[in-house]
């Protein structure tokens, strides 16, 4: 489960900045937290919105980027212990809009936990890697482990996997983490790279490609149809034909069994069609999936039919996380979200975008949004930033 992801000087974003899946100590949705023995309670869902332009897109890029650097290298090797990687490459792009920031390197700092385990991995840089470091603690304890520090092309290894077998020398453009995954089986690497492959950056460029391993897979047939069908989609089943690489759709009318090529299908069920197979995948197997757009041709019960998926302990029984940007108001509601769980991405007097949750956002009296409040009326009246409104965006010399 991811607890927090923090990143600097990363395409819009300058400065450092942190998104954090952990639960803050509010009384709404409290049984739909993901609870650890011994730690602290983690989000299943958190959405970001905000106007286009703000930054929404490009905090996911941020995190696709990291993921990407750590998997890539392993894709297609033997050493690939997850079958299924459904990944968002992003190439690492600094800051352009100041001089020093072009020039200066680009880190990420990632927490996560794996069963017992609370694992910390930061990775610095430019063209070649400038730092790197894994660290690990068991959850509920006070002291850190080191697994590796790298600092350029000096590497210190931790007690945990320092063997004068372990080779210390790396291409300066690879992840030690990487290098280590493909070249030896250490527990705690296996566990954390795996980790990486788990993570779902979903890319809907060719969705049909990317869901067609899980949709052919008869143990997610039934699971897929009936979600479809709960959500009005009045399908009995599908069949992709790998002769012809085409996926048609099935519908019983009168006894009779028809099908459609998946091209005929709506925008709307050809998304639903797509993203069920991951989303399923996710809740399974408590991955977490990350999302750009998840409203983009969905109607909005679709949508909320969706989170609840994941906020759903009975459903989400493995820990699952989605991650997502939205336009969709109808449902930033306190009967959806919980006030931690939503965000927003704003563009700021420099044009660096920065992010905050609606957790912490304060009234004239210095209080929180109470969790009884129109959380979608007081977005579009602006008095949460992050302004929607055209008119406030180009100012009034439009009119």
């Amino acid at each position: 489960m991811l607890c927090q992801f923090s990143f600097e000087n990363f395409k819009s974003y300058r400065d450092e900045t942190t998104f954090d899946f952990q639960a803050e100590s509010l009384p709404e949705f409290a049984d739909t937290l993901l609870t650890v023995p011994k730690g602290s309670d983690l989000l299943p869902v958190g959405v970001l919105y905000g106007p286009n332009g703000g930054g929404k897109s490009n905090l996911l890029e941020a995190f696709a980027c990291l993921v990407s650097l750590v998997v890539k290298p392993i894709v297609g090797l033997e050493k690939t212990r997850n079958p299924i990687i459904l990944q968002q490459q992003a190439a690492r792009e600094p800051f352009l809009l100041d001089k020093e920031s072009r020039n200066e390197q680009t880190a990420f700092q990632v927490f996560f936990r794996i069963k017992g385990k609370e694992y910390q991995y930061y990775l610095s840089l430019k063209d070649e890697i400038v730092y790197e470091a894994l660290y690990w603690k068991n959850i509920g304890g006070r002291k850190t482990g080191t697994v590796f520090e790298r600092d350029g092309q000096k590497i210190e290894l931790g007690q945990s996997i320092s063997k004068a077998s372990i080779n210390r020398e790396v291409n300066p453009k690879m992840p030690y983490l990487s290098f280590l995954a493909i070249n030896y089986s250490i527990p705690v690497i296996v566990e954390v790279q795996e980790w990486f492959e788990s993570c779902i950056i979903q890319n809907y460029a060719n969705p049909i490609t990317e869901a067609q391993i899980l949709l052919t897979q008869g143990s997610m047939e039934k699971s897929i149809v009936r979600a479809l069908n709960d959500m009005g989609v009045d399908l009995t089943g599908y069949r992709f034909d790998e002769e012809m690489h085409t996926l048609y759709t099935q519908r019983t009318i009168g006894g009779e069994m028809f099908e459609l090529p998946f091209s005929d299908e709506s925008d709307g069920t050809k998304k639903l069609i797509s993203a069920l197979p991951v989303l399923l995948l996710a809740l399974r197997e408590g991955r977490l999936i990350v999302i750009d757009e998840l409203d983009a041709k969905l109607h909005p019960k679709l949508l909320r039919y969706i989170i609840m998926l994941f906020k759903n302990p009975a459903v989400n029984q493995h820990g699952a996380q989605l991650l997502f940007t939205s336009h969709d108001m109808s449902t930033m509601k306190n009967t959806v979200f919980r006030r931690d769980e939503i965000w927003f991405a704003a563009e700021g007097a420099q044009h660096q975008s920065q992010i905050y949750s609606l957790c912490d956002i304060r009234q004239e009296d210095h209080t929180r949004i109470k969790n009884t409040a129109a959380y979608d009326k007081q977005y579009l009246e602006g008095r949460y930033g992050a302004d929607p409104y055209i008119s406030n965006i180009i100012g009034d010399s439009w009119t």
